[in-house]
């Protein structure tokens, strides 16, 4: 049954309240509560039990630390020949994209102090909701080992693949990663190379860092491309991680307790990331 308008009113403020806790730093709610949102119009008695659930969660759970890590990442690529490097792999990318360029603001003050590495993990199910067949995009950005921004909701367009619904993602985040790069140096603050991305998608990562690769399916071209170019111009580097270690996975799918409190301690560095 449809909740009552006193119901429907009161279903509205305590998806207000979830949304904010979010906010202040409740990463491990971020994906019940996106789900939940999209019944804000109407939504039923199921739903309501469903929220009362989550602030359950959270009475149970109600302590939860973000490390704030100053220290930089070491990325250990395990590779056995120069031009099985990243930053091989980018040069060979600027050659098939001579044209892509970073986007510098013309006014920013002059870069003072300690450079700031920006890390980002990016993940996506397949066709997770039920009703549209629409994939949830997740999202981690972090500054040196900072979480700073994160991000879960259903993507615009419905994917036929997971190779599809991963892209989307990628170029989300890439249009994040511009947009943050130069707010940070419109705030005089230097950054320390290109963007480091971890994905899931084993072929998603060759093919945004290959430039032998070639596109089959032509409807995400528009992705494709903008990947491939942002590796050209230096604004990003993606990296395969495991699906285990991939802490944007707490953003696309509802977990068990067990595996979101191990994600969360990659989060919160309670335990190193492998």
């Amino acid at each position: 049954p449809h909740c009552t308008p006193s119901e429907h009113h009161f279903y509205q403020q305590m998806i207000g309240i979830l949304r904010w806790m979010i906010e202040l730093g409740r990463l491990d709610i971020s994906t019940e509560v996106s789900l939940m949102s999209r019944y804000l119009a109407q939504p039923r008695v199921g739903h309501m039990i469903q929220v009362m659930h989550i602030f359950s969660y959270l009475k149970s759970n109600e302590c939860m630390d973000l490390t704030y890590d100053a220290t930089k990442l070491n990325i250990n690529e395990n590779t056995v020949l120069p031009h099985e490097t990243a930053a091989y792999k980018a040069t060979n990318m600027k050659k098939l994209y001579p044209d892509s360029i970073d986007y510098l603001p013309p006014n920013a003050p002059t870069p003072l102090g300690a450079s700031i590495q920006i890390n980002a993990f990016v993940d996506s199910d397949l066709a997770g909701e039920q009703t549209t067949r629409r994939s949830q995009t997740g999202i981690l950005i972090y500054c040196n080992m900072a979480p700073i921004i994160w991000f879960s909701k259903r993507q615009n367009t419905v994917e036929a693949s997971t190779f599809g619904a991963e892209f989307v993602a990628l170029r989300t985040l890439i249009e994040m990663l511009i947009g943050l790069r130069y707010k940070l140096r419109m705030f005089g603050i230097p950054i320390d190379g290109p963007c480091n991305i971890f994905c899931d998608n084993e072929a998603v990562t060759k093919s945004s860092m290959n430039p032998d690769t070639t596109l089959k399916k032509k409807h995400i071209s528009i992705a494709f491309h903008q990947a491939r170019e942002a590796v050209a111009a230096g604004i990003a580097l993606i990296f395969y991680e495991t699906s285990r270690t991939n802490h944007a996975d707490l953003f696309t799918k509802v977990m068990n307790h067990i595996d979101k409190k191990r994600l969360m301690g990659y989060i919160c560095g309670k335990s190193p990331r492998s």
